[in-house]
């Protein structure tokens, strides 16, 4: 039996418990402080709508995936015709030759590129492919990065009398053994990568990294240390990868090494390439990646890999960045927004510390100093967070509530957000804000 938009959230939450398990079809839709999924039917800019028609002022955007916002004419349009052609699968088409040559065009570390479906599985084949090319098995990541759901990541860092900290896995399921082959240490903390490289000379294949930590909020690199682990990686022989699922086309149209100057050896797209539609990209030097079949050994394939759909939608939403000052503007609106926000939580004397670059942002309670490691980010409110999330939530603002291991979401806009959706979203901040002074 269909189920009515017009059920309560309760009710359907209560059916998808006997069908899906623990009620949703992905772990981190379940929402931490509603207790249950937040059930959405309709999206149109930067507004969704719930199933009971409540609209809500979007600061989540798909995880970030929506850079363009909620059926935008142009990804629309790209995605009707790909229907039109008809669902071919499991075949090139043109349009992944003119997709990959623009990346090429705008990203600098991209001389050869690979199409997926998932952020995970295109930061599995770029280890794969550093494994290879180095002959070398250790994995060193930085502790708190997200690099999706596979085993070779699902480890959370503990501390060690060792040196390195110890790497737990985070998730049931995973081999302990796994962490024979990863190291884990703290961001931002040149000295500690050092001694790491020091310690494991001679066994590093890969340094993976978020160039910006959006997955503890915001936490962008300390001037300097990209720059720096770029160069001991080249002086080691050591393949840099970066993650940019989250931070590609957030701050630049070339992602955060454009926007840094820094130039990984391969480098992971995802989310925003093209707005909401499931499209992955594995982009990098020449030499590396030709080592993947049909040219090398490493293996990479996928029905869906690359689904004409997606490439559509990843071609129109390009060509919509491209346009002249998109960034600039982007930059401007969102250094005002954080600005104008931090300022609210000022003058109530919440103690809250906003942290933003481009598109994402994060927001970590209960603090006064800027926050530059994943440490500092766990080092947060997680009831003052909760109470202004669902304020927020209850005033028709949806601020992203999904937490890894205790560390803030991370939340953000879109191109669809106009002047009059910030000023309204800094309206509910300021009553949610006063509200919190009273009940505390």
């Amino acid at each position: 039996m269909a189920r009515r938009s017009s059920d309560s959230p309760e009710c359907l939450a209560s059916a998808a418990q006997e069908v899906l398990a623990g009620g949703v079809s992905a772990s981190m839709r379940h929402h931490p402080y509603l207790g249950r999924p937040l059930f959405l039917v309709h999206g149109e800019g930067a507004i969704v709508t719930d199933i009971q028609g409540k609209q809500y002022l979007d600061f989540n955007m798909s995880n970030g995936a929506t850079m363009l916002g909620h059926r935008h004419p142009a990804t629309q349009r790209a995605v009707r015709d790909a229907l039109e052609n008809g669902m071919i699968t499991a075949a090139d088409t043109p349009y992944h030759e003119q997709l990959a040559r623009m990346l090429t065009e705008i990203i600098p570390s991209a001389e050869r590129v690979r199409f997926a479906s998932t952020g995970t599985e295109v930061t599995v084949v770029a280890v794969r492919l550093a494994r290879h090319v180095t002959g070398r098995t250790k994995l060193l990541k930085f502790d708190g990065h997200f690099h999706g759901l596979s085993d070779v990541f699902l480890f959370r860092g503990a501390d060690s009398q060792a040196g390195d900290l110890q790497a737990v896995p985070s998730s049931g399921g995973v081999p302990a053994s796994g962490a024979d082959d990863l190291i884990l240490v703290p961001f931002n903390d040149a000295d500690a990568f050092d001694k790491a490289l020091v310690r494991h000379r001679g066994e590093i294949a890969a340094v993976i990294l978020e160039p910006v930590h959006y997955n503890a909020g915001c936490i962008p690199p300390e001037p300097g240390f990209l720059e720096h682990v770029r160069t001991r990686t080249r002086e080691e022989g050591i393949v840099l990868i970066f993650d940019e699922v989250l931070s590609g086309f957030r701050m630049d149209l070339g992602g955060a090494q454009a926007y840094y100057g820094v130039t990984p050896d391969l480098s992971t797209f995802a989310k925003a390439l093209a707005n909401g539609m499931p499209l992955s990209a594995l982009v990098g030097r020449a030499d590396i990646m030709e080592q993947l079949a049909p040219t090398g050994p490493v293996a990479h394939s996928g029905t869906y890999s690359g689904h004409p759909l997606s490439v559509l939608a990843a071609l129109a939403t390009l060509e919509y960045l491209r346009q002249p000052d998109v960034y600039d503007v982007l930059l401007e609106v969102s250094e005002t927004f954080y600005r104008d926000m931090q300022a609210i939580f000022d003058r109530h004397g919440l103690p809250v510390v906003v942290q933003g670059l481009g598109a994402r942002f994060g927001l970590y309670f209960n603090r006064r100093e800027r926050v530059r490691t994943y440490a500092d980010a766990l080092n947060h409110d997680h009831e003052l967070n909760r109470r202004f999330v669902l304020g927020c939530l209850d005033r028709g603002l949806y601020m992203h509530a999904y937490t890894r291991q205790g560390a803030p979401g991370h939340c953000g806009f879109s191109l669809s957000h106009t002047q009059e959706h910030f000023a309204e979203a800094l309206t509910i901040i300021e009553h949610v804000s006063a509200e919190l002074v009273k009940q505390s």
